[in-house]
């Protein structure tokens, strides 16, 4: 910060004067040649609200339970965290989903060859834990597998499909994150659509959320079928995971855009692994490319500069821009790529958010440079 000019900031901060009076979007030099217009923010695949569920018109924001607690979960940690979404005001600024992933079911299924909660874990059924965070005006979100089992090895829905949409629908259930375990070597697009198509017919709206973990690269196909598709591996609580999945799911830019967006995994800030500054990069990345913002610390007991970065409205807003422009990399630079510049649209007018973010308005473009000091002090 100390090494930028001032008067670099000055002129900053009269451009961003200039521009912030401005209500239309802003419109560049149209004379600049066409292939300038489509590189690298050519969004020509994006938008296709196939699923007709009028969901995800912005990326999905909240909570899952994975990252930090794996199975270790009950129906306590669920409400506590509806709880805590309420009283810390991150359910005002679009925190809503408030989603169990694996090992909230039985072993096996019923005498009925239907799901069911843990007895032990969940005694008082999914029912009464959806209409606990529906009383808080957030909502439901649960986990199941495309496969005969989930990943932790508990009963799949695998043609169980339309059972176990209607039981979800039954229960209030508002989102489906769905798996990739035990998959029996069938091809993702065959079994994904069913579940789709059973979730429909319930009636009830539900967020769709293919967890395919992009072996099939699933931008190609998934538009037709769920409101967002993981386009990698899972996530580490490490900036060298953070930093490679963020580059996978680059490439897939063009096909993210209202009803259905590219999915990188969950976030990681708050869960230790990574520095306060990386936690800013992680967290800005996230939201310039669009990916659901889908907390996986525990509220209950974060830190404060956790709490800064997940609350920065201004980072939000770049996320939840009803346009739905995807962020791409557009430069590199340092040491093992330590320095990267990401871009926002081409004639976007977006918010400018503060230097200290790492944000910048440039003539309409978001722009956003990471950099992160190696060992030795040097980028």
């Amino acid at each position: 910060m100390a090494s930028i000019p001032l008067i670099l900031l000055l002129s900053l901060y009269a451009l961003y004067a200039a521009m912030a009076a401005r209500i239309s979007p802003l419109f560049l030099d149209l004379e600049r040649p066409a292939s300038w217009l489509r590189t690298p923010f050519d969004t020509s695949n994006y938008g296709k609200l196939q699923l007709n569920n009028g969901l995800a018109l912005t990326p999905q924001m909240g909570w899952n339970s994975w990252n930090f607690f794996g199975c270790n979960i009950n129906e306590k940690v669920i409400k506590e965290t509806a709880d805590a979404l309420i009283s810390t005001g991150l359910a005002d600024l679009g925190y809503k989903y408030v989603n169990i992933d694996d090992c909230w079911s039985s072993l096996t299924r019923n005498t009925k060859g239907e799901l069911e909660p843990d007895p032990k874990t969940f005694p008082s059924g999914i029912k009464a834990l959806a209409d606990y965070v529906h009383e808080k005006g957030l909502k439901l979100g649960i986990y199941s597998d495309a496969g005969a089992f989930t990943c932790q090895v508990r009963p799949g829905s695998l043609y169980h499909e339309n059972d176990d949409a209607q039981l979800f629908a039954l229960w209030g259930v508002d989102y489906l994150k769905y798996d990739n375990c035990f998959n029996l070597g069938i091809k993702p697009e065959e079994r994904y659509p069913p579940m789709r198509d059973a979730l429909n017919s319930t009636g009830r709206t539900i967020f769709y959320s293919l967890c395919e973990w992009g072996v099939d690269d699933p931008a190609l196909w998934a538009g037709k079928v769920g409101n967002s598709w993981r386009t990698t591996d899972d996530i580490t609580d490490s900036w060298e995971s953070m930093t490679t999945i963020a580059d996978l799911n680059d490439k897939w830019a063009s096909y993210a855009g209202p009803g259905g967006w590219n999915d990188p995994d969950m976030l990681e800030v708050g869960n230790g692994g990574m520095t306060y500054m990386e936690y800013r990069g992680h967290f800005s990345i996230w939201a310039l490319m669009k990916a659901p913002l889908l907390m996986g610390c525990d509220v209950r007991k974060m830190t404060a500069k956790t709490f800064e970065i997940l609350s920065n409205e201004e980072v939000i807003a770049v996320n939840q821009d009803p346009l739905g422009v995807q962020g791409r990399k557009v430069s590199v630079g340092g040491n093992n790529d330590c320095s990267q510049f990401h871009m926002l649209g081409n004639f976007r007018f977006g918010l400018v958010l503060s230097l200290k973010t790492g944000l910048l308005l440039l003539y309409g473009t978001v722009v956003l440079k990471l950099s992160r000091l190696q060992p030795n002090g040097k980028c």
